[in-house]
């Protein structure tokens, strides 16, 4: 059983954050931050996507855009498993271990 890598690159969390939250709420990256009690500098990484969300930041998040923090851990999921597929084709190489169950004699 081979598990397919989707084909299109899937969008980076910090996107979403910023198209679907900062721009139609005219926050800024400053504001947010202190409501989220985070340093500008993580969040706008984040928002440019040069970081990636990690949980305690997906807590953050869902708590105060009331989403869940599965929906931002997820979204990091996808897109880090898209650009590891593509950075490395060594993975393929890999053939699929048999799935004999082993018999244990008493």
């Amino acid at each position: 059983m081979s598990h397919m890598v989707t084909k299109r690159q899937p969008v980076h969390p910090g996107r979403i954050l910023r198209y679907h939250y900062l721009e139609p709420l005219c926050l800024k990256i400053t504001d947010l931050a202190e409501k989220l009690s985070v340093s500008r500098k993580a969040l706008s990484a984040i928002v440019n996507e040069r970081k990636s969300v990690t949980p305690d930041m997906a807590l953050r998040l869902s708590q105060a855009f009331e989403t869940s923090p599965d929906l931002w851990l997820n979204l990091q999921k996808n897109y880090d498993l898209y650009k590891a597929a593509k950075a490395n084709k060594e993975w393929k190489k890999i053939k699929p271990v048999p799935q004999k169950k082993c018999s244990t004699a008493a």
